[in-house]
């Protein structure tokens, strides 16, 4: 009887052990594959809702036309552009000095794929020289606009050709590129602007259709609409004290989805 008692003492202890500490191998395995795959954690949001927009954007066409290589245009100055004649449903996003004043415009250009195009001056080059080499790893373009940002109508052909050449030379030596396209400061040029930029290996000269600005999108000359092939500007930081670049090009980003567009790079229409 004691033998008996003793034994069922001791299966009772086993049993009640085996509450706290499971001796079932399939229920070691689940325990251990929950501990592995650790809490759960929301899905990240899209790239395009980061930044605004109710969609991603499209995919750019396939150039329908592409550019030859440098000096296979014809003698003579180079075209003066606000707009590409193109049935492609693009248009093309311009910036000029300013965009370095946002650090984190970078990351909109990377997550977006954005084909922009920045006019930079050796001024703002100089001192944003990273911030510029990340946008050239992310697929910006950098043209040329000047060393020093005179407005070039009127002077002379010297001081225009040095203003435009030099900055060209700087550029490939800071960046390994060689800038076709030339925007002159403040849009303002003459016939011996084309002439030296001819002389410098400019393909043409670029203006642009509308200007995205704080308040909206500010056209020079109708249509008051965006068409295929308008050069557009987002204006810089500079200049304006609302909304930041990034909030700006997310705006004119939702205005071009919204007419059934998307960005196309300049470079390779021009």
């Amino acid at each position: 009887m004691r033998l008996r008692t003793s034994a069922a003492a001791l299966l009772a202890a086993t049993l009640l052990g085996g509450c706290a500490t499971s001796v079932d191998p399939i229920e070691r395995l689940g325990r251990k594959a929950a501990q592995r795959v650790g809490p759960q954690h929301p899905a990240v949001e899209p790239a395009y809702r980061r930044w605004g927009l109710a969609a991603p954007l499209a995919a750019p066409p396939r150039p329908s036309a592409r550019p030859g290589p440098p000096g296979a245009r014809d003698a003579g100055p180079p075209p003066v552009v606000d707009r590409v004649r193109t049935a492609d449903k693009v248009v093309f996003l311009t910036y000029d000095d300013g965009a370095e004043r946002d650090p984190r415009f970078v990351d909109m250009v990377r997550d977006l794929r954005l084909p922009v195009s920045m006019f930079l001056t050796d001024s703002v080059v100089g001192p944003g020289y990273g911030h510029f080499a990340r946008l050239l790893s992310v697929g910006a373009d950098l043209q040329n606009h000047t060393l020093d940002h005179p407005s070039l109508r009127g002077l002379p052909y010297a001081g225009q050709r040095t203003e435009i050449c030099g900055q060209r030379d700087k550029l490939r030596a800071r960046f390994g590129v060689r800038p076709r396209l030339l925007r002159p400061p403040y849009g303002r040029y003459d016939a011996t602007t084309l002439h030296a930029a001819a002389d410098c290996g400019v393909s043409a000269v670029v203006l642009w259709r509308a200007a995205m600005t704080d308040s909206d999108l500010h056209y020079v000359h109708g249509p008051r609409a965006l068409r295929p092939g308008d050069v557009l500007l987002v204006a810089s930081d500079d200049d304006l004290d609302g909304p930041g670049l990034r909030e700006r090009t997310a705006r004119l980003l939702r205005r071009v989805q919204e007419q059934g567009l998307t960005v196309g790079r300049l470079q390779d229409y021009l």
